[in-house]
């Protein structure tokens, strides 16, 4: 569970820095960029750990259903968050894209790690 943690606060720390270089007119599509990939990451990440702990053979299936989810997730997310009239698309995209590369990169090293059986302090 500290990898959410980290992964919130580090996120949160970009989006400070991003809005300072920026400018504080593109806090709103940066932090809506950011808010999607992390809520994701976050939640399958505490899954994915808590099932290998528990049950590891049940992973992959969690695995395979989680990308699904992510899938009509994001989805959804980007026509909503593209289709709100006071948002700009490209500060949101680059933000969200950057965020969702950054963070399931995390995601994945960490998996790597816990099944090298690297698990603590994770």
């Amino acid at each position: 569970m500290k990898l959410v943690g980290w992964m919130a606060a580090l996120s949160v720390m970009g989006w400070l820095a991003a809005v300072a270089l920026a400018g504080p007119a593109l806090g709103l599509e940066i932090l809506l960029g950011m808010v999607g990939p992390l809520l994701m990451t976050s939640g399958s990440w505490a899954l994915a750990e808590r099932t290998y702990r528990r049950s590891p053979e049940r992973l992959t299936s969690l695995m395979v259903a989680a990308f699904f989810g992510k899938m009509v997730f994001f989805g959804a997310y980007v026509a909503v968050m593209l289709n709100v009239p006071s948002l700009r698309p490209i500060p949101f995209v680059v933000s969200f894209t950057s965020y969702f590369i950054a963070l399931h990169l995390t995601e994945a090293l960490c998996l790597r790690r816990l099944f090298a059986g690297g698990t603590r302090g994770l």
